[in-house]
């Protein structure tokens, strides 16, 4: 899940050399807040962030994505790092640091726990972590260059928006300053008034101690002196209704805008989009809200304070006290049940990048966090996590499943376990275990078990004097499978489900699956592609994807509609798998075998047969380009070159020029040999018998060691899978061939 920086502490920094001074982990650390924030949610229990932060520079030293390929590898660096903590260890026992020393063994002790039978899961971990680090930091660079180019026109009406909420919410705050000046000088003149009125009285008792004159003289004063206060206590009071107004338009935006715009950006991240925006502008804002509410209902009570000590009628404060009271309760109410927020949903470590995909027996976690921050909240919110509350499809869809949760269910609010001081709690053991129904278990319900969502539900409730509020939020929908294998066929139902709604709540989605427009389904197949790689898909591979999906005369329209069915159930075309699990098993392979050949360009990839001959009839013999198969659901890689000149001479006139393929290779033969080895070792038999590569030029006209040299396996050459002789797509028209040039030996080629 990631890659970039972060800073390493102070004390690491200083011990690094000046060279070492601008790793990845210490240029992360410069980074503004929104994107330290997704920083901070790259790390979990799995790989806690004190180990980033101890081991930054040996961490990026190592090869990880070698690891994640070689469980050799991947055993040697996972003793390589409990020796490196062992070291970072005794440094904190020289220091004399028993905080630092318990968390470093207690590090220790979840690696070993977690990984001593897995190293390459540790492994996998890392490699995601360090690259998702590096998207991070590319995004940065990226928000930097936009700022100073033409394209920011989007982001400066984005942050003339921000500024202008910026300072609604400044005004807010303004507003309830004024309020409580105008409240103390309310209360200044109700108490002189007050004194005026008893010192009256009081002469008035004394027999000829004032004048009727001066009595008068007094009286009128004091009738001054209470209109001057009924016209306080009325602007009081009209200022508080001004404020409550103010408080209610920017808490809309704040709630029916904001809000509604962060959490339509976490969906769009959780498959694959762009990161989701840092949540501590928002945090900023519903907190100086929330405050500002509170101060309110603090200074209503002031004015019923003043109320009883002095009322008459009409009393402005009389009349509006229970209207403002309930208000100002209202929208507090409001913003606190808003607050309430899943941060990061469910998802299960070993899966980092399929989030809303949880597996029965595994575990997973999730993170809920209050936008409104206060400081006598803290450790006072205690929250419960259930399972399908309230979901109607459990009695009203035939075969719904239930579930119960396994580990620690409650968990209780607080500001300290967050890296960034945020008011959150966060579940890490959570597991599902499905509720055995008596009798066998029916499967002639309408969804199949990966159309089938669920949801986790989150409540508490916040209480203090006079106010008691139930806080609820639900995560997005998530689908249970019980089997590994299901896992891609969730993911497309994850995928499809966020694409096209935006209601948490519509579980029963799959009885009547919305089409996708393929402008919005293209967009969604090229990040599954950027967010495991550094390259998404372009116009080209799109198209031929579109072409696949829709048909040759579509022409890849983006206004064309797509159903589920053709997605992800039917069969494309005559093979016997459905669109979307033939694009999952590109992906696997991609990551696991091809990943540099990918992020590098050399593999156009989705390319049809007609198009790659198209390309590749103009140019020099020995051009080849590299593409996946079509007819492997695992996902296979092949390759195309063209030959020409050799036809020629033979018949003595012009020929169309020849393309010849190899047969398509698998995760099988490249877990053997790696690709660029099978490249540069390829060999056919030529002449005279003699074996050569055809494989000179890369499409257009990169030479062939200039694009693969670097990945070549090194000194020896690899022994490739098969015999000498390598596999060719079309073994009856290159004998035909050869024996038309009369090279044609008794050699069998292989397939």
């Amino acid at each position: 899940m990631c890659n970039g920086y972060l800073g390493r502490q102070l004390f690491i920094l200083f011990l690094l050399p000046p060279l070492f001074r601008m790793a990845q982990w210490y240029q992360l650390q410069q980074l503004d807040s929104k994107f330290l924030e997704q920083v901070h949610q790259l790390y979990d229990d799995s790989f806690p962030m004190e180990i980033r932060q101890y081991l930054a520079q040996w961490l990026e030293n190592q090869d990880w994505e070698h690891a994640a390929n070689n469980v050799s590898f991947a055993t040697v660096l996972f003793h390589d790092l409990l020796s490196q903590l062992d070291d970072q260890f005794s440094r904190f026992l020289i220091e004399n640091n028993f905080l630092l020393q318990h968390n470093i063994r207690k590090s220790k002790r979840n690696l070993q726990d977690n990984f001593q039978e897995d190293p390459i899961q540790m492994a996998m971990i890392i490699c995601s972590c360090l690259k998702e680090e590096r998207k991070i930091l590319s995004s940065a660079r990226l928000s930097n260059q936009m700022e100073v180019g033409s394209i920011q026109n989007t982001v400066i009406g984005m942050l003339d928006k921000q500024k202008e909420l910026d300072a609604e919410v400044k005004g807010v705050k303004n507003h309830v300053i004024d309020v409580e000046q105008d409240i103390k000088t309310l209360e200044d003149m109700q108490d002189e008034y007050d004194f005026k009125c008893k010192t009256l009285q009081n002469r008035e008792h004394e027999s000829n101690s004032t004048s009727q004159e001066e009595y008068k003289k007094e009286q009128m004063h004091l009738n001054k002196m209470f209109l001057s206060l009924d016209l306080k206590r009325k602007e009081v009071v009209n200022k508080i209704v001004q404020l409550l107004n103010a408080t209610e338009h920017t808490q809309t935006a704040l709630i029916n805008e904001e809000l509604v715009e962060w959490k339509r950006r976490q969906q769009t991240a959780c498959i694959g989009g762009p990161p989701n925006a840092c949540l501590d502008q928002l945090q900023n804002w519903f907190t100086i809200v929330a405050e500002s509410l509170q101060q309110v209902r603090q200074q209503l009570k002031k004015l019923e304070e003043l109320e009883q000590k002095f009322t008459y009628d009409p009393d402005p404060i009389t009349k509006n006290k229970q209207v403002l009271q309930d208000r100002t309760h209202s929208l507090f109410k409001q913003l606190i049940q808003s607050s309430f927020v899943v941060e990061r949903q469910p998802c299960m470590p070993t899966h980092p990048q399929r989030p809303l995909v949880l597996k029965t027996g595994v575990q997973f976690t999730v993170k809920l966090r209050l936008l409104v921050k206060l400081q006598e909240l803290n450790y006072n919110l205690k929250v419960k996590v259930l399972f399908d509350k309230d979901v109607s499809e459990k009695n009203s869809v035939k075969g719904f499943r239930k579930f119960n949760i396994l580990g620690t269910s409650t968990k209780v609010m607080n500001m300290e376990e967050s890296t960034n001081g945020s008011l959150a709690a966060e579940f890490r053991h959570l597991q599902l275990k499905e509720q055995k129904n008596a009798g066998s278990r029916t499967n002639e319900g309408p969804l199949i078990v990966t159309e089938e969502l669920h949801s986790l539900s989150f409540e508490t409730q916040l209480c203090q004097p006079g106010l008691v509020i139930d806080l609820e939020t639900t995560s997005l929908p998530i689908v249970v499978i019980s089997n590994v294998s299901q896992l891609p066929s969730g993911w497309a139902s994850i995928l499809w489900f966020n694409m096209l709604s935006t209601d948490p709540k519509n579980l029963s989605f799959f009885l009547n699956p919305p089409y996708a427009k393929w402008s919005k389904l293209s967009e969604v197949l090229s990040w599954q592609f950027s967010s495991v790689t550094k390259r998404g898909l372009n116009a080209d591979q799109l198209s031929m994807l579109g072409e696949k999906l829709l048909g040759p005369t579509s022409g890849g329209s983006h206004d064309c509609l797509i159903p589920w069915t053709r997605f992800c159930k039917e069969n494309i075309n005559d093979k016997n798998f459905p669109f979307w699990l033939w694009i999952e098993g590109i992906l696997e392979l991609i990551k696991k075998h091809l990943l540099c050949l990918w992020n590098d360009g050399c593999i156009m990839g989705f390319i049809s047969k007609e198009k790659e001959r198209t390309l590749l009839k103009d140019q020099s013999p020995g051009t080849f380009l590299l593409r996946f198969s079509e007819s492997s659901r695992e996902g296979a890689i092949t390759f195309t070159w063209v030959e020409g000149s050799q036809i020629e001479l033979v018949l003595l006139s012009p020929a169309e020029p020849q393309f010849h393929s190899v047969e398509p290779y698998t995760k099988k033969e490249l877990s053997a040999v790696t690709f660029p080895d099978i490249i540069r070792n390829y060999k056919v038999m030529a002449a005279e018998n003699i074996p050569e590569n055809p494989l000179r030029f890369l499409y257009p006209d990169i030479p062939k060691d200039n694009a693969f040299g670097k990945y070549y396996s090194r000194p020896k050459e690899a022994t490739l899978p098969g015999s000498s002789l390598q596999k060719i797509c079309s073994p009856c028209l290159l004998k035909n061939l050869m024996r038309c040039l009369g090279w044609w030996t008794q050699q069998r080629l292989t397939l």
